[in-house]
């Protein structure tokens, strides 16, 4: 057993992803339990402060995804609390939910990115107008339009036509003020697990969708994943490599998933790094663990083990 101490497991939440939030956290909660630990499950809510409190938690294990529980938020409170926390810090929480911040901090560490451009909704004035779009962004469709700061693929569209650009921006700034307009790049998906300093491996997700977006994530049947990529080796250790890159350019701690898409040319880009990944016994980052030797309740432990570490 890791720690003695009362471990809090943080799912739920307010952000457009509490329902996948509240699977890992009882996930997660279900797998302490089973191997002894002193374990509470925590929804969070407005009352947060209170709740920890009440329930004593000395450790949080966090499993929520999006909104304040991935941007540091929660974090910071936590710090402030004294309660050691698992994952990432607030900057790194802060700076990896940020597309745009995290962008720029790849393209500093030549860590490539597909071609974007970041636009506020004050620049569109009162209307939303493809053609002012179009003027701002200096590439050619197709593009992916994605809300800064949201995950689990919500609010992303692939554009292909001028007519559907409209859509895809209203639906973007559904999530917030700014939104990011990439240029779309055709290849294969790849996901590839850290833990501390060890790129644990990788898997291919091929979607029956156009894209990996939310449905073809959730929904059962809809996304084929291969373990390991069925990719050239060296590319393959190219993305390892470039992850752990990644995750240290951003300051990350404990568990991450970090996103690429690989060209046809074999030409890696980064797409994002999850500081929070999806923790159901199905999730990626599990599947990934396994295929390295660690099964669910090994990886939680080692988690926890991280997190003592870094508090340490």
């Amino acid at each position: 057993m890791v720690t003695n101490k009362r471990i809090g497991v943080l799912a739920g939440g307010t952000s457009a992803e509490r329902e996948i939030s509240l699977k890992s956290g009882n996930a997660i909660y279900k797998a302490l339990l089973n191997l002894g630990y002193d374990v509470v499950f925590v929804d969070v809510s407005n009352n947060i402060c209170e709740d920890l409190k009440k329930k004593n938690v000395e450790i949080a294990f966090l499993a929520l995804h999006g909104g304040h529980g991935e941007n540091g938020a929660i974090q910071g409170l936590l710090e402030v609390m004294g309660i050691s926390y698992t994952g990432s810090g607030v900057l790194s929480s802060a700076i990896a939910m940020d597309k745009e911040a995290s962008k720029k901090v790849f393209l500093y560490h030549d860590i490539p990115v597909a071609p974007f451009v970041v636009i506020n909704r004050e620049q569109l004035g009162e209307r939303i107008n493809a053609q002012l779009i179009t003027a701002i962004v200096d590439f050619p469709l197709p593009w992916v339009v994605k809300p800064v700061a949201e995950g689990s693929s919500i609010g992303v569209n692939i554009v292909k036509e001028c007519e559907d650009i409209d859509d895809a921006v209203h639906s973007a700034f559904l999530y917030g003020s700014k939104i990011i307009v990439e240029k779309y790049i055709s290849g294969r998906e790849i996901q590839i697990g850290v833990l501390g300093q060890r790129v644990l491996g990788g898997v291919e997700v091929r979607p029956s969708t156009e894209f990996y977006s939310y449905e073809a994530k959730y929904t059962p049947g809809l996304t084929e994943y291969i373990l390991p990529p069925e990719i050239d080796g060296y590319a393959y250790e190219t993305l390892k490599n470039m992850a752990l890159k990644a995750h240290n350019a951003l300051g990350c701690r404990g568990a991450t998933r970090v996103d690429f898409i690989l060209d046809e040319s074999n030409e890696p880009y980064i797409l994002e790094v999850n500081t929070i990944p999806g923790m159901t016994e199905t999730s990626l980052l599990p599947k990934i663990a396994k295929l390295s030797g660690l099964d669910f309740p090994d990886l939680i432990e080692e988690i926890i083990r991280q997190a003592l570490i870094d508090k340490d």
